[in-house]
This record gives structure tokens, C-alpha cells and sequence, in this order.
């Protein structure tokens, strides 16, 4: 048995080999470096301006007033960095590569996207760990309403299939949801109405592209496993 301090958390692992205790503390140490996010939406923005290489998106003052040139923002789950600041309005420049794995490729002037702001130490993890490194995108296949919920289903690229388990976790636009149901092409989400109403998810609709990213927790144990 041996403890590791992960972000402030004692973490006991049971490991037979020196060379995988050294490997998944190694790992889990870059969870904690660099920017991550919760999947907890601030709030939405607006894109007002689109060219190939920049966005430009309207928020909130009080959103806009806590970021800074060179800082990161999610936006709707894509880290990107803020290079230009107003105090309604933020830009962000996106590369080519940014562009063809995500969904901005179908993005316009107009739409809603997702908000959030990258963790700190005193941050809450009230949803899961998100690094804003998007896997795939999904398509919306259906919308049904059950009760007081909306339970979305989306296409899933088979590549991600195996990370993509019953009641684990994964970011659809930056928003930290837990699975329902998965099968070898698609997942189920369940949104509550706090979350439909708070976050971009209110505008979507069948056939509208979203991000995903999966658990980083399961790539990590894919990779332990294969050394």
C-alpha cells in the first residue's frame, strides 16, 4: 500500500510494481498542473463575431470582469485562450485543428455557448475533472421528456466507446453529466431543469452537433493496464 498527495487529497493505491505506483502518480500529477475545469457552467455567451481563426463572444459584465489577456476560458468545453477583453465581450483565437474536432465548424454568429472558468485550488469539484481537450463531437438523436427531466440521446463515435460507461461521467459542451444508458454507437444524458435552463442546452436541437470528452480517469487506467 502506498499514499500519494493528489491536489490536496491523500490517495491509497495498492500496486505491486514500482514502475506503476511511479506511473499513475506521474499521471495523476498532470491532472493537477496546468488548467482544469469542473463542467459546472458559469453562465452562456453569444457569439457576435466568427472568422476562421477568432471568435468573438458577448457575456455577462461580471463574467467578462474575471478574465484576463492570456488566460483560459471553456468554451462550450474547449479550452481556449482570451486575447482580446471588453467589459461585455471576450475574444479567443481557435486553430485549424481546434476547428475541424469540434463543433465550431458549425458554429455562427448568434448561438449560445457554454462558460466556465478553469478550477482553483479552492474551487469545488462538484462535477468531474475536465481538462477542455475535446475527444469527438456527437450528434443529437432524440429529446424525450420524462417528468421533470430531459433525457437527451447522442450518436458516440465507437473509438470512445469503451470509456463511455453506465453512471460514469462525461462533458457534452463543457456540462459534467452522468451517463444513463451506452451501447457500442450512442450514450443517454439526463438534464434536469437547472441545467436545461442555465446552460446552452435550451436552444439545441435534434441534429445539432455537440462536444464530448470523455473520463481522463479512463484513459489513464487504459494506459496502466498496457504497460
Amino acid at each position: 500500500m502506498r499514499q500519494y498527495n493528489i491536489g490536496n487529497k491523500i490517495v491509497t493505491l495498492s500496486l505491486k510494481k514500482e514502475k506503476s505506483r511511479t506511473l499513475i502518480a506521474g499521471q495523476a500529477k498532470k491532472m493537477y498542473t496546468g488548467n482544469m475545469f469542473t463542467g459546472i457552467i458559469e453562465q452562456t455567451g453569444r457569439i457576435i463575431d466568427k472568422t476562421d481563426a477568432k471568435l468573438v463572444i458577448q457575456a455577462e459584465p461580471v463574467f467578462a470582469a474575471k478574465l484576463a489577456i492570456g488566460a483560459s476560458v471553456a468554451v462550450d468545453g474547449i479550452c481556449l485562450t482570451v486575447t482580446s477583453l471588453k467589459p461585455a465581450a471576450f475574444g479567443v483565437d481557435v486553430m485549424p485543428q481546434t476547428v475541424e474536432r469540434t463543433n465550431l465548424k458549425y458554429l455562427k454568429t448568434g448561438d449560445l455557448v457554454n462558460l466556465e472558468l478553469p478550477a482553483t485550488a479552492s474551487s469545488l469539484l462538484s462535477g468531474h475533472i475536465v481538462q477542455g481537450h475535446i475527444d469527438d463531437i456527437a450528434r443529437l438523436e432524440t429529446v424525450i421528456n420524462q417528468g421533470n427531466s430531459q433525457v437527451l440521446k447522442f450518436s458516440l463515435p465507437e473509438s470512445l466507446a469503451k470509456y463511455v460507461v453506465e453512471k460514469g461521467s462525461i462533458a457534452v459542451n463543457g456540462i459534467s453529466l452522468t451517463v444513463i444508458e451506452t451501447g457500442s454507437n450512442y450514450f443517454t444524458v439526463g438534464i434536469i431543469p437547472h441545467t436545461w435552463e442555465s446552460t446552452m442546452l435550451r436552444v439545441i436541437k435534434t441534429g445539432d452537433y455537440v462536444n464530448i470528452e470523455v473520463d481522463i480517469l479512463a484513459k489513464y487506467i487504459e494506459s496502466l493496464l498496457k504497460k
